[in-house]
């Protein structure tokens, strides 16, 4: 599909890729939607937490939240919310040790668990529903387009459409990227949450890590050679980011697919704009406003632009 003209205008003050990112997490208010909590108890015997909406509707989108983010984060309750209001279930899930309790085994999350991803689907297909849908946000993002590319023309029946925002697709550049000196408040953050939760692991499995020299770690590439890497099967930082990476994958898609980033994301290059795979595939529809930062899109409503874009391409794609 060739680029799709975007219908988003930031607000006047509000346009700045940085101000964009920051402006919701620190000032939108959002209410909570009624969430049922389930512990979903996997085959390797660590458990993922999911927050159902209660369970009244025949379509169910599935969504996915950030690194060191979680169901609860802003963004997922006003897609939840929105998405309820225009009779979907939702099911936003967390990563294994991101809904408040450290997972139990030693290995974590990370940017290309679409196996864990799969699981969540196969859980909620034998809830009976008719149509499903996947949205994801940053690292939520890129998981659901790869699974979507590994699955391919095998994708279950059930899922019909899906939506990610502000997808780092290509982990390497995007990785390199947060490295820069204009990132460092958003990298300091990030590497703050994920010492901590490797710090916490450590006392589970002693001797298992080397937290020697880790308040020196600043950046993607010492953090995931040290840690990310070994604990999930990789060899180092750059085996991980090449393969558990979306962008290789995104010709593979057979459901359509909106990816919306924002030109003036402050953590993603070039790469992370597949205009090419886009202009390619007959499935992936690529949109590319020139605002809204990083999971962004700031309106001046109760409901932000991406809640209403998102639900309109879910609509346009799941009507008989």
């Amino acid at each position: 599909m060739p680029l799709v003209p975007t219908t988003y205008r930031a607000p006047l003050g509000l346009r700045g890729g940085h101000f964009s990112t920051v402006y919701p997490t620190l000032f939108r208010r959002v209410g909570s939607p009624p969430i049922e909590r389930e512990r979903l108890e996997l085959p390797d015997g660590d458990f993922m937490d999911l927050d159902w909406s209660p369970r009244k509707n025949s379509r169910l989108a599935i969504i996915g939240h950030g690194l060191e983010g979680e169901s609860c984060a802003k963004y997922i309750r006003g897609m939840s919310l929105a998405l309820q209001k225009r009779g979907w279930d939702t099911l936003a899930w967390n990563c294994r040790g991101c809904s408040g309790e450290p997972n139990r085994l030693l290995r974590s999350y990370h940017s290309g668990v679409s196996d864990d991803l799969g699981l969540v689907v196969d859980h909620a297909l034998t809830q009976d529903y008719q149509k499903l849908a996947l949205i994801g946000f940053s690292l939520g993002g890129n998981i659901a387009l790869k699974y979507l590319g590994e699955q391919g023309s095998a994708v279950p029946p059930e899922i019909k459409a899906a939506v990610a925002f502000s997808v780092p697709c290509d982990l390497t550049s995007s990785s390199l990227r947060l490295g820069d000196w204009d990132n460092k408040i958003y990298m300091s953050r990030f590497m703050d949450g994920l010492k901590e939760k490797v710090t916490t692991k450590n006392e589970k499995f002693p001797g298992k890590l080397d937290l020697s020299g880790i308040a020196k770690v600043k950046t993607f590439a010492e953090f995931d050679d040290r840690y990310t890497a070994p604990l999930n099967g990789f060899t180092d930082a750059r085996d991980y980011w090449t393969r558990a990476s979306s962008r290789p994958l995104l010709p593979a898609i057979a459901v359509p697919t909106l990816v919306i980033q924002a030109l003036n994301d402050p953590f993603l290059p070039e790469r992370c704009f597949p205009r090419k795979i886009a202009h390619q595939s007959r499935h992936l529809y690529l949109e590319t406003p020139a605002h809204g930062g990083h999971v962004g899109f700031i309106s001046r409503g109760p409901e932000y632009w991406s809640e209403t874009r998102c639900a309109e391409f879910l609509n346009t794609h799941l009507t008989p």
